[in-house]
């Protein structure tokens, strides 16, 4: 009998993919599941010295680490949280880039029955305590820089992950006999917001890791023997869920990426690894497109996807130049999960430029009004998922086209309404992209006594500002769009605040504005 990980095409997915499918890709089941065993322990079983992980770090130097050697440290550490008095259901943070010790602490966590925390390695003083008071974690692993900004919690132990602490570890046995059922909590997921917003967190199980394999076999197209690079945190869901633990439950090689983000460095890699299929935030293609370097390489690349944001127009143009293939979209949330893709590899489905795609097997989504109907083709309406008998909102806006595929109509909260027009920030943005000067760019409503709102555009350049470039900006909208879309506000920024997941963030855009304080990112 052929597996789900056997067929590739769109036509297959349809008719096969069906949620006992996907269990026969596991070696659990419905009663008992740990996903260190699937992602980790299996594999190593089979082949302990295959590459699992594929360090690429910013300063060069990059690391492979085997199976095997995650196996055995994770189960070290296993054993080690259990001497410390850590409990099944007990909270284990994790505060570390990309590194044995990550692996061993988010595996080892999980191996003995404790919910692991990834927590963004930039987070401050006030990010960090939000989530530690919020999911009230026995322990925090860290690294020595970090712990000194760790707030005091009552009842948190922080510990460093140093080379003597890993060397310690060796006192321990190097397996550990995992007893998780399906059901137990596994990981506590916070979505990205900024350090004095707190997100809720997502808390997933053990069997999280099965329905996970939808976004993975159509959303990033990964299949064993791929060479699979996601250089997205883990700390977030797209580099955790989609970039890590999917892969590697299939067996994969992972690329991720420590360090401060260059997209020369990220280059570099696809060819020095020859990784076979990318999946990266949108602004990971920017940066690669912006960093002029890509002619520079050779790659190996068939399949590509990118999440987080809408791609625009000019980096779906380098894409396609660059490595000869389409970049995929593919939608979806924290919370609700991945829902509309492009199936990367898919030799039968024509990737529309600039959509979303159309839903994962076996997932109902819509675009509906605001009484909650169905909206006709090409109307924009909010996209909603069906989800254990009712529709969920995404609170994103969309409209389906006459084929069946969706696109992306901008967050309900960065709709513009001037002088009764609805504008997409998202719009404006990919056209303000379109000036050749222009690097990144961001767009809001601005109050205007006459209009209600007015589109301010802010810039990110190498070019000096001058009101000629405000008019050429300013021109370029206006023929790629509307006469009424254009900016009629320009700001040129050093750079534009982002989410840590590398979005753009408009609602600390508008908060800044409202304020009349600088932009800051």
């Amino acid at each position: 009998m052929t597996l789900l990980t056997d067929h590739t095409s769109y036509a297959d997915a349809q008719a096969l993919c069906s949620p006992a499918r996907l269990w026969e890709l596991f070696d659990g089941d419905a009663q008992q599941m740990n996903i260190a065993h699937e992602c980790i322990d299996r594999h190593a079983a089979a082949d302990a010295g295959r590459d699992a992980v594929v360090l690429v770090r910013a300063g060069g130097d990059d690391e492979v680490l085997g199976f095997g050697q995650i196996s055995e440290a994770s189960a070290r550490l296993a054993h080690w949280l259990v001497a410390q008095g850590v409990q099944p259901g007990d909270r284990v943070a994790v505060m570390l880039e990309p590194s044995l010790a990550f692996y061993a602490a988010i595996f080892g966590a999980m191996k003995m029955g404790a919910i692991a925390v990834p927590l963004f390695t930039l987070f401050g003083p006030d990010g960090i305590r939000l989530r530690v008071q919020d999911c009230k974690p026995r322990l925090l692993v860290t690294n020595a820089e970090k712990a000194g900004m760790v707030p005091a919690v009552e009842g948190l132990r922080v510990v460093v992950a140093d080379d003597a602490f890993l060397a310690s570890l060796q006192a321990y046995p190097a397996q550990f006999a995992t007893q998780t059922r399906a059901d137990d909590l596994a990981i506590f997921q916070y979505t990205s917001g900024t350090t004095r917003e707190l997100p809720d967190a997502v808390k997933h199980t053990h069997r999280a890791i099965v329905t996970l394999m939808l976004a993975a076999l159509y959303g990033t197209g990964v299949r064993p023997g791929d060479r699979f690079m996601c250089p997205s945190s883990p700390a977030w869901g797209h580099g955790l869920w989609h970039g890590t633990l999917a892969p590697l439950a299939l067996g994969v090689t992972v690329g991720a990426y420590a360090g401060k983000f260059s997209g020369e460095r990220l280059l570099q890699a696809l060819e020095a690894h020859r990784f076979n299929n990318l999946s990266a935030a949108a602004t990971h293609y920017r940066m690669m497109r912006n960093c002029g370097a890509a002619p520079r390489h050779r790659y190996f690349l068939d399949k590509l996807s990118f999440t987080g944001e809408p791609i625009d127009s000019e980096t779906a143009a380098f894409v396609q130049a660059t490595f000869g293939h389409q970049a995929c979209s593919m939608y979806g949330t924290t919370e609700i999960g991945v829902c509309l893709v492009s199936y990367p590899g898919a030799p039968d489905f024509p990737v529309k430029a600039g959509s979303l795609g159309k839903p994962v097997p076996g997932l109902r989504v819509e675009v509906q009004d605001a009484q909650g109907r169905a909206c006709p083709p090409d109307v924009t309406g909010e996209l909603k998922l069906w989800r254990r008998g009712e529709w969920v909102a995404t609170k994103d806006l969309g409209r389906v086209d006459a084929d069946g595929y969706f696109w992306h109509g901008g967050r309900a909260d960065d709709v513009i309404i001037s002088a009764g027009w609805t504008i997409g920030a998202v719009e404006v943005e990919d056209a303000v992209l379109k000036h050749p000067d222009v690097k990144e760019a961001a767009a809001i409503g601005v109050p205007d006594a006459l209009r209600g709102l007015v589109v301010k555009a802010f810039v990110v350049s190498d070019r000096p500002a001058s009101e000629l470039f405000v008019q050429e900006i300013q021109d370029t909208v206006r023929l790629r769009l509307s006469q009424h879309e254009y900016p009629r506000q320009v700001a040129f920024v050093a750079e534009l605040p982002k989410t840590p997941a590398g979005k753009i963030h408009r609602k600390k855009l508008r908060e800044q504005e409202a304020a009349g304080a600088p932009v800051t990112a």
